[in-house]
């Protein structure tokens, strides 16, 4: 068991679901904001996707990072379910972690994070897309009435060092 460490995550929709849509991805937000608060852990980078999400998440002892996705995965899936009047499975039964061990992995995985909509074709540039914590990383502000991210991130001090452990 891995705890106080930071975790890159990646949690893919079920294949035969719709891809989301802006309210699901308002729901997916409100849930992991929930869950923030219930179980205490950091949130320092996300992007939400049509079929997938990323996110960076600070996990402290005794919570583990298998506890959180699945209080994710399942207050997530009761709700959205209830929007599309549907039932069953949401996300993949799996989820994909991995431990950032060093500052340079930490922020190559921020990058990642990222550019996610820009790779995917969504955009053509990372600030565009509105389901990210890209602006609150110094990018330029997003032209249109959105002034609140959807999710805010956790101020967190990581080492200038790049090859630093964190």
């Amino acid at each position: 068991m891995l705890a106080d460490r930071y975790f890159f995550v990646t949690c893919n929709l079920f294949r035969p679901r719709d891809p989301f849509e802006g309210d699901d991805f308002e729901i997916l937000a409100r849930v992991i904001e929930a869950r923030r608060a219930q179980h205490g852990f950091f949130l320092t980078a996300w992007v939400f996707l049509p079929d997938h999400w990323h996110a960076i998440v600070g996990v402290r002892y005794p919570q583990t990072i298998s506890l959180i996705l699945e209080s994710i995965k399942v207050g997530s899936t009761r709700q959205i379910n209830t929007r599309h009047r549907e039932a069953g499975r949401l996300w993949q039964g799996r989820f994909f972690d991995r431990a950032l061990r060093t500052v340079k992995e930490y922020h190559e995985a921020v990058d990642y994070i990222h550019w996610n909509p820009v790779r995917r074709g969504l955009v053509a540039r990372p600030e565009e897309w509105p389901w990210s914590s890209v602006r609150e990383y110094g990018f330029e502000k997003m032209a249109d009435a959105r002034h609140e991210p959807a999710l805010r991130i956790d101020g967190v001090r990581i080492p200038t060092d790049e090859k630093a452990r964190i």
